[in-house]
Order: C-alpha cells, then structure tokens, then sequence
C-alpha cells in the first residue's frame, strides 16, 4: 500500500511509502505509532456553513504570500469550447439564448451532456509545456478543478 499524501498544510506534504513498506527496518509497532501520530497532526478543523465559520479559517501561508496563482477550469464543459464551465447550467438551466442556440446548431437533437465524456480525451495535453509555462509567468501555485 502506497500513500503518497496525507494532508496539504503549510509544511511539506507528508509521505508515508517509508512508513507503509514492509521491508522498511522499523517494527510494525513502531510505523503504526509513527503513522497515527502524523494523522492525528492533520486532523481537520470542522466549519459550521455560516460566513462567521468560514471567515473564521487561517489562509495557508503559500496562498496569502502569492502575488500570482493561476486556477484552471477544465472539464467536459471544454468539448465544446463555448462558453464557460457552467456551460450545463447555462444549456439545460437558465436555458441561455445563445448556449441554447450554439447546442441546436451544432449538435445533433437529443445530444445530452454526457455525450461530451467520451471526446473529452486530453490528446493535445502536456504536463511539461503547462509547467514551463506557470513557471515563466511568475506564479506561486497552481490549481486544476477538474
């Protein structure tokens, strides 16, 4: 059993391949206090769904510090390159003239969203020229949501 992460702080993500692999020289005994010792510092804190709640939750330090960051929204929504991520919300939702419009012109009646999936393929994707190019602009951090 692997595991290569157990929580995001503002320490380094902490792995535990050497705690989990058998051959490592520690008793069983030993890796198990070292493991429950290291889940028990990433227990998360619990949030009501109130603003009070929430405001109330420190920003980690690689958020706050960062004059730059770059967030990416890619998903099945990217199929059709129109709009935005909330393209289903737009189509099927508020029913958006435009959205509504692109969708009867260009795709078959009946077409759902779920049709998206399988031309959803990442075929001209590429980790390195992404990276190179968070790098050169200047950004701290980077998130998919995927």
């Amino acid at each position: 059993m692997h595991v290569k992460r157990v929580c995001d702080s503002d320490l380094n993500h902490v792995s535990l391949l050497w705690i989990l692999t058998p051959t490592f020289t520690l008793k069983m005994s030993t890796r198990l206090f070292i493991l429950l010792c290291t889940l028990c510092c990433c227990i998360a804190i619990k949030y009501e769904p109130n603003w009070d709640s929430l405001d109330s939750r420190p920003l980690p330090n690689w958020y706050d510090e960062s004059k730059i960051g770059i967030f990416i929204h890619w998903g099945v929504f990217s199929v059709p390159s129109f709009s935005s991520e909330w393209f289903w919300e737009l189509w099927k939702g508020q029913k958006v003239p435009g959205v509504v419009d692109f969708m009867n012109t260009n795709y078959r009646p009946g077409f759902t969203y779920a049709d998206f999936a399988p031309k959803f393929t990442a075929e001209f994707y590429n980790a390195d020229q992404w990276a190179n190019i968070f790098d050169a602009s200047g950004a701290k951090y980077e998130k998919g949501i995927i």
